[in-house]
């Protein structure tokens, strides 16, 4: 697995770890922070843009009708739509499993680059968008982006990050996602009035992110723990030297090397998580973000802008529905 290089607390020799927090490991944070705030903002960007009334008419006239109507069931009653949120994080998982697999074998910042050119491409392709299918495969590429930034981004951070700070600094790409959703609405809010083409701003203005963490990687070294796993161990030592600031970064260097000499021993890592002692880990790990997706917390970031003012609409559709003698079609409901 791409993050089997990683040791916990130096193996219990962390307070003899030295260096500081340097200006480097800073703008390393940030930086790879951004990979959160492009996956926050294009999470809350989709439920404003596609309420806007330029980007239905170009893209979903039938549900504009429907709008206008007051019908919110035959609003969102259409695949396409529908194919057009969710498509982001349909290519979104499947990158994440490619992205484990390019983290391991070209380091994190080879994926965090590629993660931020695919958002980069990606946001042209649907901020200049005329066609249903363009927006479409600009929203696969995109998720393409999300999947590898959420891969490599959280990685990264924890690799780089002095071991006093790891967590702190870790928790940086959670606030990234939930700085970009608001900022995103705040964007929303004022492109809503710019007719024609405020919803392209809106798409638009995503690849500042993704520019952030293009660029940002280019400039970034890897981590000490992926040079080393690729057998670069001058090189890794020379980075840990840069990152903490010190010249005598022995210990910390000997745990990281100790780290991937025991990944290097695991066969099926897949299997090692299955053992006894860390399935408190395992069903943790699986329990939140299922209970996160129960709870209904995404439709509400997405889709808020869309769906609140047809709540009590829903309702009254539900109720006329259950008095009926017999079950109507969605399509009569849409006539």
């Amino acid at each position: 697995m791409a993050g089997g290089a990683i040791k916990v607390e130096g193996g219990g020799r962390s307070h003899l770890y030295t260096g500081h927090t340097t200006f480097a490991v800073v703008m390393i944070a940030i930086v790879a922070a951004s990979g959160g705030l492009l996956f926050g903002y294009d999470n809350g960007i989709t439920g404003g843009v596609i309420s806007m009334r330029n980007f239905a008419e170009l893209f979903f006239p039938e549900e504009l009708a429907a709008h206008d109507s007051s019908n919110g069931y035959c609003k969102f009653n259409d695949q396409i739509l529908q194919l057009f949120t969710s498509s982001l994080f349909l290519a979104g998982a499947f990158a994440a499993l490619v992205g484990m697999v390019t983290c391991k074998k070209y380091g994190r910042r080879f994926t965090m680059i590629m993660g931020g050119l695919c958002f980069i491409i990606g946001t042209v392709l649907v901020a200049s968008a005329f066609h249903i299918a363009q927006l479409v495969i600009g929203r696969l590429v995109l998720g393409v982006g999300v999947g590898f930034a959420t891969q490599a981004t959280p990685l990264y951070l924890s690799e780089m990050a002095p071991y006093n700070l790891r967590g702190a600094l870790n928790i940086l790409f959670q606030l990234a996602v939930t700085i970009g959703i608001f900022a995103a609405q705040l964007i929303n809010y004022g492109t809503q009035h710019i007719y024609p083409w405020g919803w392209r701003l809106s798409l638009a203005l995503a690849g500042v992110p993704g520019l952030m963490l293009f660029l940002g990687a280019l400039v970034l070294p890897d981590t000490p723990n992926s040079l080393i796993e690729r057998g670069k161990l001058e090189q890794g030592e020379k980075v840990l030297k840069r990152i903490r600031g010190v010249d005598d970064v022995t210990v910390e260097l000997e745990d990281i090397v100790d780290a991937v000499n025991v990944s290097r021993t695991i066969v099926n890592p897949w299997a090692t998580i299955l053992r006894r002692r860390y399935r408190p880990q395992l069903v943790i790990s699986i329990l939140i973000p299922t209970f996160q997706q129960w709870v209904g917390i995404n439709v509400s970031a997405l889709l808020r802008a869309s769906t609140y003012p047809y709540v009590v609409v829903t309702a009254k559709v539900v109720m006329s529905v259950s008095s009926l003698p017999r079950r109507r079609t969605s399509g009569e409901y849409c006539q």
